[in-house]
């Protein structure tokens, strides 16, 4: 693959988003920066060149950007395509505009259907030859960006959406080099996408051999069906995320001066009292379970942590606490705010060893190894088994006997929520299965067991019943899986059957 040497990725796991830092001779454009400023002005001086642009593909959903913050401290203009309506100052890039940027030339490849402001940026050479496209959320490895998500804002629906991408991947995109380097905007693991590859950088020629939305001989009644099926819900903060990157908000350094405060526990117990604040634990799992603070949350920030947040607290302006580990502290409000999570008031000086030393209360949650849970479901088979994984991957694989009810819809649906005496609840690896067990506890649930290591350490263990392996993508018949809420009415005469024992 030709990649150009001037061309850095920046590439940030938690949220699968890839930034850009292009630089040429004295001169540098950065593509969808994230919140905080520093790793690009480190970058820019080391290279001794000047932030000349700071390009945005849109407005992003699923985080925060630093273009404004970027902008103000090097003076570089902020750069959009077509329709875009920030409050800000920006230039509008008509389609076609060549952007210079020193040797290299960078042309604006509007491209709408994502959202009706997107832009894929198209960077040309010293020798005039296209070598890269920077495609934002229109084109990913794999996939194209959901129409689903801008459908309020264009007055449009998703189908008619969807009908303007295929315009525009067609039009502007298919039609480049196959040797063309295509730099997305994110990878597996990010929302924005269904069926996203876990590669950050390829090429075009490829995406037009295997790419499901780029078959030559697709009509545009066949693009509209296979982009719109299958779409999950959004994240929550999707839209005040949207909201936020169209205006002039404070960059991650201005709000760590604010965010940045340490409580001892006398004061932390008395700010969470009086602010209403949530108290959000970011240790490990096991960490979390074997003591924490009462009615305290678990998401772990060695895990996807950002999104998680975003998903699992409702409300973007909650007054927040944190506990980490000691030395974590800044990277855990960096993080909150890369989706917006700026009110967080401070943090627990000396984490949750200073918590026990002042002799204050703390809770747990009981965990147990999947021996002892085999034991445990032999004497009581009709014990309640929670399985919070995604529906994809519970119908490919799942206990038999267990229910699914997917972290991610924990909000919406905490009624329907299974009550047994306990309740075991597991993920795939046990990092998902702490955070819904906190968040049951912090509602007064308390007859729930975890169990450790996931349906990775369930589905080894000897005396458990697991079904057969089927890819969901395979077409293979199976029965539909047991779902909290199901409407298979034997499943839940059975279901009632256990519960009311």
């Amino acid at each position: 693959m030709n990649i150009h040497p001037n061309v850095e990725q920046i590439y940030t796991g938690c949220l699968a988003q890839g930034a850009y830092f292009i630089h040429s001779n004295g001169e540098a454009v950065v593509i969808d920066p994230l919140r905080e400023s520093t790793p690009y002005l480190e970058r820019a001086e080391k290279l001794g060149v000047k932030i000349k642009y700071v390009l945005e593909t849109h407005f992003h959903a699923d985080f925060v950007s630093g273009h404004v913050a970027l902008a103000e401290k090097t003076g570089a203009t902020i750069v959009y395509g077509p329709n875009a309506n920030p409050s800000f100052t920006f230039h509008s890039a008509a389609d076609g505009e060549i952007l210079e940027v020193g040797d290299l030339k960078i042309k604006v490849l509007h491209t709408p259907g994502h959202t009706m402001e997107s832009t894929c940026y198209l960077l040309i050479d010293e020798n005039g030859a296209d070598r890269a496209l920077f495609s934002g959320d229109t084109l990913f490895l794999g996939d194209v960006g959901r129409p689903d998500l801008a459908q309020k804002a264009a007055s449009m629906t998703q189908e008619e959406l969807a009908s303007t991408l295929f315009d525009s991947l067609r039009t502007k995109i298919m039609t480049l080099s196959p040797d063309v380097v295509v730099y997305p905007g994110h990878g597996a693991g990010s929302a924005c996408g269904k069926n996203m590859s876990k590669e950050t950088v390829g090429t075009l020629g490829e995406q037009l051999e295997t790419n499901y939305a780029l078959r030559a001989n697709m009509t545009r009644e066949e693009f509209v069906k296979e982009v719109t099926d299958g779409l999950l819900p959004p994240p929550a903060y999707f839209p005040e995320n949207v909201a936020l990157n169209k205006q002039a908000i404070p960059g991650f350094e201005e709000l760590l001066a604010e965010a940045g405060k340490a409580f001892d526990p006398v004061a932390f117990e008395a700010m969470a009292n009086e602010m209403e604040a949530l108290v959000l634990d970011t240790r490990k799992p096991q960490t979390f379970a074997a003591g924490h603070i009462p009615n305290s949350i678990n998401i772990g920030i060695d895990g996807g942590f950002a999104p998680w947040v975003g998903a699992l607290i409702p409300d973007i302006k909650q007054n927040i606490l944190l506990v980490t580990d000691n030395g974590r502290e800044e990277e855990v409000i960096k993080r909150m705010a890369r989706v917006g999570y700026d009110r967080v008031l401070g943090y627990l000086e000396g984490g949750f060893e200073a918590w026990i030393a002042a002799g204050k209360d703390s809770d747990s949650v009981e965990s147990i190894t999947t021996a002892e849970f085999a034991q445990r479901l032999a004497a009581d088979p009709a014990a309640v088994v929670l399985d919070v994984r995604k529906v994809g991957e519970y119908t490919a694989e799942r206990m038999t006997t267990s229910i699914n009810l997917p972290l991610d819809d924990l909000n919406a649906r905490f009624n329907e929520l299974p009550s047994g005496n306990p309740v075991y609840i597991h993920c795939a690896g046990g990092y998902r299965s702490m955070i819904f067990s906190s968040i049951l506890k912090s509602r007064g649930v308390h007859t729930i067991v975890d169990i450790q290591g996931g349906f990775g350490a369930i589905k080894n263990q000897e005396g458990i019943t697991v079904t057969d392996y089927v890819c969901p993508n395979s077409g293979v018949a199976m029965a539909p899986p047991a779902t909290a809420g199901s409407s298979d009415e034997p499943f839940l005469k059975r279901l009632l059957n256990r519960l009311t024992r």
